[in-house]
């Protein structure tokens, strides 16, 4: 690795890891910020609504916008737009200016995620990008986990505000090292912008994961009941959508990579492993039952699961570019599974509990993060790759709501308690098998090698300015020892 890379990936690992953090840093403040402002929790479970419906249309906006007008200049806005909102979080006089801050920051949070991926992709040579997407997606997962407990240590030492204050010197630096380091790569004459595909792709991405969200697993029917029309809203725009971007000069997602089986499976997968993802969060609950713990104590027994995707994931990283996407995800599907079966069976000792989880790490490093999304950036063209990757994006995040809300409903199916946990993972461990067998269906590495050789062949021997996009530059790099 470079200097010009290693400055590269510092960069975007800041980035990644101030948006992931926030995320859940928040989740300890929600009982304190209720008492701050007046509000009932029903009121506060807004915070949480608006900054998952914001952040899922931010995605695939930011990430589109990048493609066109080139990674430095979205990835900026983004940081730029999440400092901002978490200035307005952190001085909100009122619930009403608290969510619009959210708000700002989930529009920030949705491109820094996709957009970092796709400068990875546009910096990083092919047998180096695994390597460098697991180092992101384990930033990203371990802030994401660790979260709470940092929010925790904010609170008792500074109040509430600065959860979201920190926010914005760390944006700033970030700032400057984006306008340092990132690559401009950006399309010199800008087609017409699919506006009418953006808006009825947010329309319909909005719907459904209101939906989703508002699903209630311990009364799926009732709560069915009053989504429903939502989710069919959502269901007529699809078509419609579709038919848009047929149509369009420039489409925000273009039909074409749907034509391609590998990104279709990837987003299946994606997909696939938010359902697994959601297992996560009932870690604290099954170990207090499970193994009689208190809160606190229970709390902790997903830190080897963290620990576990920290230092597995950058491995993965390195496994992707050794022996291709199809071992990996196959890995990550069966061990998964396993984990989550061992967590719904046999788990009743502490010793047994933390090996069980330790293999869902295992499992879950080869599954989530880099292996989908190294599969979007070999299989995108250059110029769609940050549309490829805000669809992974997309799949994951609808993948983790409907897990929550069908784990939660197996939960109660059964009476809740300890058996209605056990039953809850079975059927995690269940998804993560399927996952290990939709990985069965991928490429092989030597088939992913040799279309990789032969779109850097074409793009090689073709002429310069077919599409008028210009060749990624950087500015003048700090440098990383």
């Amino acid at each position: 690795m470079d200097r010009k890379q290693r400055a590269v990936l510092i960069t975007v690992l800041l980035g990644v890891f101030m948006g992931a953090l926030d995320i859940t840093i928040v989740a300890p403040a929600f009982p304190v910020l209720e008492e701050a402002f007046g509000a009932s929790t029903r009121d506060m479970s807004w915070a949480l609504t608006v900054y998952v419906l914001v952040n899922i249309v931010s995605m695939p906006l930011m990430a589109r916008l990048s493609d066109i007008y080139g990674r430095r200049a979205i990835y900026t806005l983004d940081v730029i737009l999440f400092g901002a909102g978490s200035l307005l979080a952190a001085s909100a006089p009122d619930l009403g200016v608290f969510l619009v801050g959210r708000g700002i920051q989930a529009a920030g949070a949705g491109g820094i995620f996709p957009v970092a991926n796709a400068v990875i992709g546009d910096t990083f040579p092919p047998e180096r990008r695994g390597f460098a997407l697991g180092i992101v997606g384990a930033l990203w997962g371990v802030a994401a986990i660790v979260g709470p407990l940092l929010g925790v240590i904010i609170l008792a030492v500074a109040g509430w505000a600065w959860i979201f204050a920190i926010n914005f010197p760390i944006a700033l630096i970030v700032m400057w090292l984006s306008f340092r380091n990132l690559p401009i790569a950006r399309e010199e004459e800008p087609p017409a912008f699919d506006w009418l595909g953006m808006v009825v792709l947010d329309i319909l991405l909005v719907s459904f994961t209101y939906g989703v969200n508002q699903l209630d697993g311990e009364n799926l029917i009732g709560s069915l009941n009053a989504v429903w029309p939502f989710l069919a809203f959502s269901a007529v725009l699809l078509p419609i959508f579709w038919r848009i971007e047929h149509r369009a000069e420039d489409p925000v997602v273009k039909p074409a990579l749907f034509s391609r089986r590998q990104i279709v499976l990837a987003n299946i997968l994606s997909g696939t492993a938010g359902l697994g993802e959601a297992g996560i969060f009932f870690l604290p609950t099954l170990a207090g039952l499970a193994l009689g713990l208190g809160e606190r104590s229970a709390g902790l027994m997903i830190m080897p699961l963290a620990a576990t995707m920290f230092v597995g994931m950058p491995g993965v990283g390195r496994l992707l570019d050794r022996v291709g996407s199809r071992i990996v995800l196959m890995f990550g599907g069966l061990a998964t599974s396993l984990g989550m079966i061992m967590l719904g069976t046999i788990a009743a000792s502490t010793s047994v509990f933390i090996l069980s989880t330790v293999i869902v790490g295992l499992g879950l490093s080869s599954l989530l993060g880099a292996p989908t999304r190294y599969i979007a950036v070999n299989e995108a063209d250059p110029e769609d790759r940050g549309a490829a990757l805000a669809i992974i994006g997309v799949f994951n995040s609808i993948g983790i709501a409907l897990g929550s809300a069908l784990a939660g409903a197996v939960v109660t199916s059964v009476g809740g308690g300890l058996t209605g946990f056990h039953q809850a993972y079975l059927f995690v461990g269940a998804i993560g098998f399927i996952a290990g067998l939709l990985g069965a269906l991928l490429k092989s590495r030597e088939e992913e090698r040799a279309m990789i050789e032969a779109r850097e062949t074409a793009d090689s021997t073709e002429p310069e300015e077919p599409t008028g996009r210009t060749e990624p530059e950087f500015a003048p790099s700090i440098e990383v020892e």
